[in-house]
Formats: C-alpha cells, structure tokens, sequence
C-alpha cells in the first residue's frame, strides 16, 4: 500500500507531501497518524522550515466520508476533532519554523483550513478555497470559525462559511485569506525557493516572530507591547543577531545559523 504521507528530506528543510490523490487527498485517521509523525520528526532542529502540499490535482477535500460511514448510528464527531483536527492545527502553529503551504488544488472543509494555518500560503491560480462544512450540515472546524474572520473580515467569513461558495486563488489573495496566487506550472519552484530561503534565515527569529503573531489576536495593545519585549530580548541573545549585525556593517549576505540563543 502506498505512503498516505511522502516526506522529502532538502539541505534543512523538508517537503510534507498529502498524498492519498485518488481521493484528492481526504483525511483518514491513517493519514491523520502519518502527518502527525511527519510533523513530529520536523521539530528536528536541522529542520528550518517546512513545505505542505499535496500531491495530485487537489490539495485537500477534508474528511473523507467514506471513512464515516457507520451503518445508520450517529457518528461522534467532536471525538474525530479532538483526536485528530485540533491536535494537527496546534501543532503546525506551534512549530517553531515556518510552515509554507502550496495549496496545487481544491483545498475544501478541513483541507482549506489546514491551508490556512500555515504561515505562508501559495495556491495555484486554478485552486479554490471551499468552506463546504454547510452543505452537509456541519460547522467549519479545524480552526475555521477563527481564521477566516480574522483574516477576511466577519461579512466575508458568515458569507463564506454560511454559503459554502468556492473562492478562486487570486480572490482568496485579494482578500488577504492567502500570501499570493500564481501560475500553476510555476507554483511547486516558488513553494521550494521560499521554503529554501526561510530554512537559510535566522531560525529563532523566524520562530518568535511566528509566536508573537499568533498571540496578538488575544492581547490587548499593552499586553502585546510586553510580549514584544520579552521576544526581542530573547532574539537580541541569538547568534543570528550578532551574525546579522555584522553582516550589515560588512555590506555581506548573513550567514544564518539556526541556532538557539
């Protein structure tokens, strides 16, 4: 049986690869377990930074459904989420590297949110964005409820998730869900160049700058003032600083080093 997951090791960073494409790469639980690993094994400080994508014509259509078909009984599925979605969101958030995503295709229900945890989004200009949780009676999970107001505004989000209407890539970057669209024969190159120039910048930096974003949205401006602070004081110890420093005075490219302070 084929890998429901394909990792591919680069110079420091690595290529986590969604790849069940027969079924445009819809969760099962052994997927689940597998992107877990992969994520797991990408906390390796030699690792700098990650790359998502899927493989196939589609990014990610979410739950499989077949996966949940239980001879007429309810399935429970807050159990599903808590076991599974909620533990992957977290964990990509908390990664202390970036996470770039290549979105090469539909990314619908869970898939689109799994997108949109990441912290740098490509998509191909033919992908689209479907919040498809409506038209099958669900809510949107897997953080969706809380990215997508915070990134395209309450009137959009009800819109979106209410509707469960696709939204194409250059109107997803548009409306700030995702960093830019590009052509598709060229999305897979810039996804690599970028995962490659994060994984050759200053690491901790990367990673407090990644921490300070994800806790503004619950600070208020004083609390965030004090967490910036606390950040920059731990950043201004790295050695990437000092290397950074010099580089500048020296008029040379830094050579970041990645490690901790």
């Amino acid at each position: 049986m084929s890998e429901t997951i394909v990792t591919t090791h680069h110079a420091a960073w690595v290529e986590v690869t969604l790849n069940r494409p027969d079924r445009l790469n819809a969760f099962d639980e052994a997927m689940h377990r597998a992107l877990a690993a992969a994520l797991e094994g990408a906390k390796d400080p030699a690792i700098r930074a990650v790359l998502l994508t899927g493989a196939g014509r589609g990014f990610c259509a979410g739950q499989d459904l077949g996966d949940r078909l239980t001879n007429g009984a309810a399935p429970d599925l807050g159990a599903t989420i808590e076991a599974f979605y909620n533990p992957l969101i977290r964990r990509i958030r908390a990664l202390d590297k970036p996470v770039v995503c290549a979105v090469n295709g539909v990314a619908a229900g869970a898939g689109a949110n799994l997108a949109l945890a990441c912290d740098v989004v490509l998509a191909a200009r033919s992908a689209k964005f479907i919040q498809a949780f409506a038209k099958i009676g669900l809510v949107p999970d897997s953080g969706g409820t809380w990215f997508l107001p915070r990134l395209v505004g309450e009137a959009r989000a009800k819109g979106l998730a209410l509707l469960g209407e696709p939204v194409g890539a250059e109107q997803a970057a548009a409306w700030g869900m995702i960093w830019k669209a590009v052509d598709d024969v060229v999305l897979m190159d810039e996804a690599r160049a970028l995962a490659a120039r994060l994984a050759d910048g200053p690491t901790r930096g990367l990673a407090l700058i990644k921490q300070a974003l994800n806790a503004s949205p619950a600070n208020g401006l004083d609390a965030q003032l004090d967490l910036e602070r606390d950040l920059q004081r731990r950043a201004g110890r790295t050695p990437d600083y000092a290397e950074g420093v010099r580089a500048f005075m020296e008029k040379r490219s830094p050579r970041f080093s990645g490690v901790a302070e």
